[in-house]
């Protein structure tokens, strides 16, 4: 535990800098598909299609200027679900731990309205395979608008 406390900054640090990457393996990319799904779902405006990857009952936490907001995986995607500009969420070069039926994705976003980034940060989600299908059980994210280009 020790060694992964010390080595966390140094592998994010390294995975934030690396150019967009695909999944390794099939089974990440099986991890990373609810992900993309949602952000899918999300950038047409579809509030069935992002919940579907999403465990009844989970929530979103977002970090914002020092603040931490809950909000319902069915609330958000009622709220984003509704008619609204465009938007659109990119991940870069995602993280992905697995152990048996429990996976972590980490990864530096940019979110893009009307197809220029609004705001930035770092994603993370928690999924849990059930009846053999990943689901997100939680996600987490801090927000800024201080991007980097990429």
């Amino acid at each position: 535990m020790r060694f992964f406390l010390c080595a966390l900054p140094a592998m994010l640090l390294a995975g934030s800098f690396a150019a967009p990457l695909k999944a390794a393996t099939p089974e990440e990319q099986a991890v990373l598909a609810p992900v993309q799904a949602v952000f899918d779902g999300m950038a047409k405006r579809d509030a069935g299609a992002i919940q579907q990857p999403l465990l009844p009952g989970g929530m979103i936490f977002v970090i914002r200027d020092g603040k931490t907001t809950q909000v319902t995986f069915s609330a958000f995607a009622e709220r984003v679900g509704r008619p609204g500009p465009k938007i659109e969420e990119r991940i870069h070069g995602p993280v992905v731990h697995i152990d048996g039926d429990l996976a972590v994705v980490w990864a530096p976003f940019d979110f893009l309205l009307e197809g220029k980034v609004d705001h930035c940060g770092t994603d993370l989600f928690n999924l849990v395979r059930t009846n053999g299908t990943w689901q997100i059980a939680t996600i987490a994210y801090n927000s800024h608008t201080d991007c980097p280009a990429r």
